[in-house]
């Protein structure tokens, strides 16, 4: 991971750490690593979430894609996932994304897809940092009628939303389907495609002004998704993040039902009808003991990897599996979408509700869900790394582990956009492993922050 790239693209405050100097750099350098080798004009898309910082970063970035020769194609508001499949069908180059997903709406971002709508490797976004700080030099920009233009795309939700309904082989008739959109990019599509799909579809939180994504709604803020729920009688929720890459849920009693617990039960369903390639599931290591358990009981096999959709996607690629994904919600279904998709994860999961004919709340209990609490540390930035290097907080971290006898544990990590460590503690006793979260998190500001 480099200076400015984190575990999802380039994150910072909008017209501060992300200026339009910034963007415009990412947008040159981006453009010139990914379609250096392309023999022709290369085609370049745009999609961004409701923030009004995206219009000032969109036209940075897009000045820096068509000065190295780029057509850039705006896709307008539309989420993270569409743009990923939008690359492939219309046979662009890469795609961008402007937004910070499920962050606050001051918090922008940027992040590349290449073109075949996988996010960027390592190695790839090392180099485009190179030319963003003048490691690297381009040596050749175009001139003359060789400079990049715009052209206007105005079938991106349309075409987005087919694809999204095409992913399923049933109708939702009969479901009554409460959604919160976060006031983020899924303000449009998600509700185009349940009401196409004949789904009784009520929505909260669907109307972006540009400062309210993510502001006590979505899938960070579950709360009023809950009580909207049970107050209408709805037989589940869908929650989306700003950019609606990822999804949670709410079944009919107002219950929340993760990431984890979904991949748990369409896991569970696809095994049945044998579409579950090598009956294997791949999570993270943030995903809890109980899906584990779960795996061994139905004789799934549960891969873990370092958190991230990233890099469940590449354990996912190397090993042939088709479903992953993370407790947060973000879930790839890799035989619909390269990347995770909030809109096509809670269609595979209205879709398995629809033929089980099981309610939200009897298809959850597929899993046993032990307790576990995160508490985030707020540190200094050039500490968030450090927190083991401490022989205070490392100690403390096996002395509880020991004290569970494997039947708990304690995870530390750093935020991959915040200056955060995240302490997660699993265990049988949610009181007592909130005291010990506390304590831990209280350890790590007081060593690693600013007191």
């Amino acid at each position: 991971m480099g200076v400015l790239f984190g575990t999802d693209g380039i994150r910072g405050v909008a017209n501060k750490e992300l200026s339009a100097e910034l963007a415009f750099k990412t947008g040159r350098s981006g453009a010139y690593v990914l379609t250096k080798t392309v023999n022709k004009r290369p085609r370049i898309l745009i999609g961004k979430d409701t923030r009004k910082s995206g219009d000032m970063l969109e036209a940075a970035l897009t000045a820096g894609l068509c000065s190295v020769g780029a057509k850039v194609i705006p896709l307008g508001v539309v989420p993270t996932p569409a743009v990923a499949y939008l690359t492939r069908l219309y046979k662009a180059d890469a795609g961008v994304v402007i937004s910070a997903s499920h962050n606050p709406c001051e918090y922008n971002g940027i992040k590349f897809f290449n073109s075949e709508g996988y996010k960027l490797k390592d190695e790839i976004e090392n180099e485009i940092e190179d030319y963003i700080l003048g490691r690297k030099e381009i040596e050749d920009l175009p001139t003359h009628g060789k400079v990049g233009y715009v052209s206007a795309n105005h079938n991106a939700v349309e075409d987005y939303v087919s694809f999204a309904i095409s992913t399923i082989d049933c109708r939702l008739d009969g479901l009554k389907v409460a959604i919160d959109c976060a006031n983020g990019a899924s303000y449009q599509t998600a509700f185009n495609a349940l009401n196409k799909l004949g789904a009784n579809v009520e929505a909260i939180h669907n109307t972006p002004d540009g400062v309210n994504i993510n502001a006590m709604c979505g899938s960070t803020h579950m709360e009023s998704l809950q009580a909207y729920v049970t107050s209408i009688g709805a037989d589940v929720g869908i929650a989306f993040d700003g950019d609606a890459d990822r999804m949670l849920a709410v079944d009919e009693k107002g219950n929340i039902i993760d990431g984890d617990q979904v991949m748990a039960m369409c896991a569970h369903h696809m095994k049945d009808i044998g579409t579950l390639k090598n009956d294997t599931l791949v999570a993270t290591v943030m995903s809890n003991l109980g899906l584990k358990l779960f795996g061994e009981e139905k004789g799934i096999t549960v891969e873990q990897t370092k958190v991230g959709d990233r890099y469940v996607l590449e354990r996912m690629l190397e090993g042939g599996f088709n479903l992953g994904g993370e407790q947060s919600g973000h879930i790839i279904f890799l035989d619909h979408n390269t990347t995770g998709d909030g809109l096509v994860s809670a269609l595979q999961f209205l879709s398995m509700l629809k033929k089980t004919g099981l309610k939200a709340s009897e298809a959850a209990k597929v899993i046993d869900v032990l307790p576990q609490v995160l508490i985030n540390a707020k540190v200094k930035l050039e500490n968030k790394d450090r927190y083991m290097e401490v022989q205070e907080i490392s100690d403390a971290c096996h002395a509880l582990e020991k004290e569970f006898q494997g039947k708990g544990r304690v995870l530390i990590r750093p935020s991959g956009t915040e200056p955060l460590v995240r302490v997660m503690i699993e265990g049988e006793n949610k009181e007592y492993i909130t005291k010990k979260a506390r304590e831990l998190a209280d350890m790590i500001e007081k060593i690693l922050g600013d007191n």
